[in-house]
């Protein structure tokens, strides 16, 4: 399996919050690759993809920020009309749900990368490889 760490930090939504998460990181020397949040109310839940998954763990817990990792999956896109749905399309045809995904586009804009969080990362991982599709590393991840 070609699982990344996805950190997911539970925060109230106020100002200042997401300043101090970043700050957190920034002072950790962990680099954020992508990252998406998603509002409830009073609260939120901020999710991303770092460059050092258990370096930015430790160091938002250790700030008394409430966070998580999440096993994903970093799969290359196709950055044309239809790349979405190729990778959506293989998933559903073998019944395998994407709970929620969020992507980017590399700095040098060579790729682009969706990440997944579905039902049944085996199977997905599986699903997606036999149908051609390249799944990212966390090493790759790392050195975007």
């Amino acid at each position: 399996m070609v699982a990344i760490k996805q950190i997911s930090i539970f925060a109230e939504n106020k100002p200042g919050r997401m300043a101090r998460v970043a700050k957190t990181l920034a002072d950790a020397g962990v680099n954020i690759r992508a990252l998406t949040i998603a509002e409830a109310g009073d609260f939120g839940v901020i999710r991303m993809v770092v460059d050092d998954a258990e370096s930015g763990y430790k160091a938002l817990h250790d700030d008394g920020f409430t966070v998580s990792e999440t096993d994903v999956l970093a799969v290359e896109i196709k950055d044309v009309p239809g790349g979405l749905y190729e990778i959506a399309n293989t998933l559903g045809m073998n019944n395998i749900n994407v709970d929620y995904a969020y992507a980017f586009v590399t700095a040098k804009a060579e790729r682009a990368m969706l990440i997944l969080r579905v039902d049944d990362i085996q199977r997905a991982t599986e699903v997606l490889s036999e149908a051609g599709m390249r799944l990212a590393t966390r090493e790759e991840i790392q050195n975007i």
